[in-house]
């Protein structure tokens, strides 16, 4: 693998210093990492091991002359941006929604669907995070077992909302500890002590996170006949999204098989013993690279069922870290280049 010159796009955001603090973890081939950011927040600072790299103004031609850009800072700027990049010749991992659902752009998890990033025009999306989890979970049983229907219920944590829903816990929280009243800005009930079955905004009965959930894990497992129900759930949780999951197989398979499958793939941690009260909390999953799976069991409810438990940190593997390995499945197989037709204009 050749240096590259990588740039870190929303540097200063909630994902973006993770993803600078992984690069330099996982020792990413670059010869050069250079933040970016808006105007407002040019000039300042920010941690790259024990250096301290001064953060650069985010232009429409800013990124020219590098190879690589890791975008985390919000769909409107990957859509003003992300083009503006590939013109000038640089692939570009991008976190947001903005281009997820185009047919033209891998949507990519490196444990599950590595072998998409070959066909990429320019343009590779990070899936949402709570899919993220989702899928690197459920891969293994799929290919072994093939699912037909899946209901899912999550339980997501503030900070996927960003720092201001961080901060609003921790005020509510406070707030109402002394006895004063929770005052709400980011949601549109208090989060503290409550749990909102409305993550991202509604359209018609469904959240267009649940939309997500469902359209994503389908794109992502090539199988648009998957029967997926999902409720998503905001809940007074700093770090790491949960979900109960319940699916049905086409093949019979048993939760012991379940167990073992899991427990021999990528990305994976069983947890898993709850007579001792052994299973995936957010707690435990915060700062670690797996998704952790437990309470496998038979959903005795319907035929071939099994369900589970999965938690993930959401800022980490969510975003940051399915980034970063896609941009290192990018460079291990010599696609850091950018093709004569590319996939967004």
């Amino acid at each position: 693998m050749r240096d590259l010159r990588v740039a870190v796009v929303g540097a200063t955001g909630v994902v973006g210093p993770e993803v600078l603090s992984i690069l330099h973890e996982r020792e990413f081939p670059a010869a050069e990492v250079v933040p970016f950011a808006s105007a407002r927040s040019a000039g300042t600072r920010v941690a790259f091991g024990d250096d301290q790299l001064e953060v650069r103004e985010l232009t429409a031609n800013a990124l020219a002359g590098f190879d690589l850009a890791l975008f985390s800072a919000g769909g409107g700027t990957s859509k003003q941006f992300a083009p503006e990049a590939v013109r000038r010749g640089v692939v570009v991992v991008d976190k947001s929604g903005a281009f997820r659902m185009h047919p033209q752009v891998p949507l990519v998890v490196p444990e599950v669907n590595r072998d998409a990033l070959a066909g990429h025009g320019g343009i590779v999306s990070n899936p949402n995070c709570s899919t993220i989890q989702l899928v690197v979970a459920l891969a293994p049983i799929h290919r072994q077992a093939r699912i037909t229907h899946m209901t899912i219920a999550t339980y997501q944590a503030v900070s996927g909302s960003g720092a201001r829903a961080v901060e609003e816990l921790r005020e509510q929280s406070r707030a109402l500890l002394a006895g004063e009243a929770a005052q709400s800005e980011v949601y549109p009930h208090q989060i503290a002590f409550n749990a909102l079955p409305h993550c991202d905004s509604f359209e018609g009965d469904e959240t267009t996170e649940e939309t997500k959930l469902v359209n994503e894990t389908r794109k992502i497992f090539a199988d648009g006949s998957i029967a997926i129900s999902a409720t998503c759930v905001r809940v007074p949780v700093w770090r790491s999204h949960s979900e109960a999951v319940w699916i049905e197989t086409e093949q019979e398979i048993s939760p012991d098989e379940v167990r073992e499958l899991l427990e021999h793939s990528p990305g994976l941690r069983v947890v898993d013993d709850p007579a001792s009260a052994s299973y995936p909390m957010p707690s435990e999953a915060a700062g670690r690279d797996d998704v952790l799976v437990g309470r496998i069991r038979r959903d005795r409810s319907r035929r071939n069922g099994i369900a589970l438990w999965v938690v993930a940190d959401n800022l980490r593997k969510g975003a940051a870290l399915n980034g970063v390995q896609i941009a290192e499945a990018l460079a291990e197989g010599d696609l850091i280049r950018v093709p004569e037709q590319a996939a967004v204009a």
